[in-house]
């Protein structure tokens, strides 16, 4: 059907962060939306930091974000903005590279403190890749999502009730916009 591209920009790839990211793959899987995930952290970090636009893991990962009609923008909140190593990926992309995506960030603080985050230090960064078409996005704190390491392969989360409907509804608004441009 269409394609969504979730850019997760934490360090960390045990972060709570991986709680939201999976549970929104998990449902845009049930609603047949086929979609990749790129962890700017696994890209090379050199590439990344010398803006090496030339990079075939960093030419890779710009083209599926300029082959998707939209993309999930992850990040945790850190000093009161997005992540470095998100700010690292987005430089590479061309300077429109957003334009005509639909764009839903999903952001993850220590406290609601920096609710504001999205709209003041990521969003400025989005509209200067032309991105004009923005989904409601969520703000969760780390306190909404409990880690049940079993201790074995990949963390696993529980997202409280809140959390949940609010990236269902955020998912929901995804789906349908993608519809309406189907």
């Amino acid at each position: 059907m269409s394609k969504v591209v979730i850019l997760s920009g934490s360090p960390n790839p045990g972060s709570r962060l991986s709680g939201i990211t999976q549970y929104v793959e998990s449902h845009l899987s049930e609603q047949g939306i086929s979609f990749e995930h790129v962890v700017v952290a696994s890209l090379p970090a050199e590439d990344l930091i010398h803006a090496k636009f030339d990079s075939k893991p960093i030419i890779e990962a710009a083209a599926k974000v300029e082959a998707a009609e939209a993309v999930i923008i992850a990040s945790p909140v850190y000093k009161a903005s997005f992540t470095g190593v998100l700010k690292t990926f987005l430089d590479l992309l061309p300077q429109k590279g957003l334009s005509g995506k639909f764009v839903t960030p999903l952001f993850l603080g220590g406290t609601i403190a920096h609710l504001l985050s999205i709209d003041y230090a990521l969003k400025p960064v989005l509209s200067s890749l032309n991105a004009k078409h923005f989904g409601s996005g969520v703000y969760a704190i780390d306190s909404q999502i409990a880690r049940l390491d079993s201790g074995v392969g990949e963390s696993q989360f529980q997202l409280n009730d809140e959390l949940k409907e609010r990236l269902d509804a955020t998912i929901t608004e995804l789906v349908e916009e993608l519809k309406r441009r189907a």
